[in-house]
């Protein structure tokens, strides 16, 4: 587009050098113990701008060779993004989605961003229940719907139930239900419930409960790099004794909504894998598993109800 559009060449180059700029992105850099380079102020610029124009980095790639043009529109909302983005604010509350598994999913402050290990929990909930088509799949804090959605679009479940006691959180869940629902009308249907842990959940017999709870613990999230701290919700990532609160919790109850011989799937943090993984094998389950992340830490716990 020519009519008076800036080159979108030119308003990458602007990003970039915005983020370079950036004093938030440089003091985070240093907190993780690395620094925040030119390289990575391009990177970061190459995927905001893809991000807020909706196409892929090798699309913007084909974008910027072809010498196209932003329109005011677009390019007021790439400086918005970007200013949001150099005051430390996450990328995906800065552009407003966040890639996960299959799908790309609409963010905000109201849930956590999701995160790439949290794929390999849906990838063990969907290798447990592969050869058992049917039944009903939970997702427990379901937040941006990333958990249920994933095990609705690529599962072979009956329906899933996804819960979470913020009301905003399942408001945005719903949102990309909704996305999903239009793009992928295979997909098992989806029922948001209000309600902590497995309140919402009685009466029902489940083929697996999949849950992210909160697991940080209160005295801990000083130590939480700023960009989760300040900005993503607490209640999310935070949880009472000793961040074992909730794990506790939803053991002590999924017997009694569990089909025979089904599974609770956990996210865990990689210092109470083990700890979760005994609570786990004290409250009576069978074939309890810790599985890895790629990085090789601990990061998911498996556990079977076998009835007496």
């Amino acid at each position: 587009m020519t009519d008076g559009g800036r080159l979108l060449r030119d308003v990458l180059h602007e990003v970039a050098r915005l983020l370079s700029a950036s004093a938030w992105l440089a003091e985070d850099a240093r907190a993780a113990g690395a620094e925040f380079t030119g390289g990575d102020a391009d990177r970061e610029a190459r995927w905001l701008v893809a991000a807020v124009l909706d196409v892929t980095p090798g699309e913007l790639g084909r974008l910027l060779s072809d010498g196209r043009h932003a329109s005011g529109i677009e390019a007021a909302s790439i400086d918005r993004a970007a200013r949001r983005r150099a005051l430390g604010e996450p990328m995906a509350y800065c552009v407003g989605t966040a890639p996960f598994r299959q799908l790309v999913l609409q963010v905000d402050r109201r849930v956590l961003i999701p995160r790439p290990e949290t794929e390999i929990v849906v990838g063990e909930a969907l290798r447990l229940t592969a050869n058992h088509p049917g039944g009903i799949a939970v997702d427990i804090g379901t937040g941006s719907g990333a958990i249920a959605l994933s095990l609705a679009t690529e599962g072979r479940f009956s329906r899933v139930i996804a819960t979470d006691l913020s009301d905003e959180a399942l408001a945005v869940a719903a949102a990309n239900a909704a996305l999903v629902a239009a793009a992928a009308p295979h997909a098992s249907p989806v029922e948001f419930r209000p309600g902590a842990d497995l309140a919402p959940l009685r009466g029902i017999r489940a083929r697996v409960i999949v849950a992210n709870p909160p697991y940080i613990a209160y005295s801990e999230t000083a130590a939480l790099p700023r960009s989760v701290r300040d900005w993503e919700p607490t209640v999310a990532l935070v949880a009472s004794d000793q961040g074992m609160a909730r794990y506790a919790a939803i053991l002590a109850g999924a017997h009694e909504l569990l089909e025979p011989f089904g599974w609770v799937v956990f996210e865990v943090d990689a210092r109470r894998a083990q700890q979760t993984a005994a609570l786990a094998t004290t409250q009576g389950y069978q074939q309890v598993t810790v599985g890895r992340d790629l990085t090789g830490r601990d990061r998911v716990v498996l556990a079977q109800h076998v009835p007496a």
